[in-house]
């Protein structure tokens, strides 16, 4: 007779089970902060592979050969990414006066009417002196820090770019280099594995792509309308703050409405912030379930909660990645839980109805790589 009943070894059961996971997801994420000046440069890559796979497949499929297409590829991302980014940079300095402007001015007006003796602006200018004493040393210490993160942002980009090239290129070789590698007799399990994790990725990605060309749209509408200055950079700085859900579109929308405040008055501001808010309860009420349902599915709180475990863990690169490592973390779940429910057959329970039933030796939809490529 054994010692504990049924349902306490059951329950010590799981509970190794999960301490064994805690400890290696621990340890991977220990070792991924480690080693992040080469990890983060591959998540990247992985992300814009994901979200660039689509037109590179056209391009092959229209007869231009891999490595054209691949190199192609990368150019077009380079030229959309750097025109956003010149576009958001030059908006943001143009009307950096007036926001600077706006805030002294809200500044002042709540100083004098709640601040006590020794906390108004008045007083902190007379202290200016010993404050810049104080603080000198840091602030020189941050600028040099900044620089270097800069550098070190700079690099990354560029390597994460290249193996985006590599990716789409090789991405045939890849595959059959993971199903060599494929315990005996697992080389199926492992590739329909990849191929559903890879897919949800995708799916995230184009699906959040769209939607964030939908809200940059708008909200770049809605500015133009208002006589906003800066309302296309301000459109390209919602486009690239929506790839992190939910906070992403409060930042750049926050943003917006602050730079209708130092601009156009109060009564723009509050026109500009129904404009956001107007386009942040379409794409939650509209855009999110019809788009998103028909690529991942997550729930609100299980986004949340990776954004924050992200940013506990990486900063705002964590926040990037969190949601996209989250999606495939579910493709495999609902993959492996697939074959379990369904032994010898595909997720969806028939050989013909699933891509991932017949592994193939290259990713869907993606041709064989040209000879010589």
């Amino acid at each position: 007779m054994p010692l504990l009943p049924d349902p306490v070894r059951r329950f010590a059961a799981w509970c190794a089970v999960l301490l064994l996971a805690a400890g290696v997801g621990w340890v991977g994420v220990r070792l991924c902060a480690e080693l992040r000046t080469a990890v983060t440069p591959v998540l990247l890559a992985l992300l814009g592979t994901a979200l660039l796979g689509p037109l590179y497949r056209r391009l092959v499929r229209a007869g231009v050969q891999a490595s054209v297409a691949a190199g192609l590829t990368c150019v077009a991302v380079l030229a959309v990414v750097g025109g956003a980014v010149y576009i958001i940079v030059a908006a943001l300095i143009d009307t950096g006066d007036e926001i600077i402007a706006s805030l002294r001015t809200a500044a002042k007006s709540v100083s004098r009417h709640f601040g006590a003796a020794g906390t108004g602006l008045d007083d902190l200018a007379a202290n200016s002196g010993e404050l810049l004493r104080k603080f000198g040393a840091t602030a020189a210490t941050n600028v040099i820090s900044g620089v270097s993160v800069v550098a070190e942002s700079i690099a990354v980009a560029v390597l994460a770019l290249l193996l985006v090239f590599f990716f789409l290129r090789d991405s045939p070789r890849a595959l059959k280099a993971l199903r060599a590698g494929a315990p005996g007799g697992t080389a199926d399990t492992v590739e329909a594995i990849a191929r559903r994790a890879f897919r949800a990725v995708e799916g995230f990605m184009r699906g959040t792509t769209f939607i964030a060309l939908i809200d940059a749209l708008c909200i770049t509408v809605g500015l133009l309308i208002l006589q906003v200055p800066g309302a296309i950079g301000l459109g390209a700085l919602v486009f690239v703050g929506a790839y992190i859900p939910y906070l992403g579109a409060f930042v750049s929308g926050a943003v917006a409405v602050l730079v209708a405040l130092a601009d156009r008055g109060v009564v723009i501001a509050l026109w500009a912030l129904g404009v956001v808010l107007a386009v942040q309860v379409l794409e939650g009420h509209v855009l999110q379930p019809v788009i998103q349902s028909r690529t991942v599915q997550m729930h609100p709180a299980v986004v949340l909660l990776a954004i924050t475990a992200g940013a506990s863990v990486a900063g705002i690169l964590g926040m990037l990645l969190a949601v996209p490592l989250t999606a495939a973390a579910f493709g495999v779940v609902q993959e492996l839980r697939g074959r379990h429910a369904a032994p010898g057959a595909g997720p969806s329970g028939g050989a013909g109805s699933d891509p991932l039933a017949k592994p193939s030796d290259t990713p869907p939809d993606t041709p064989p790589a040209p000879s010589g490529s």
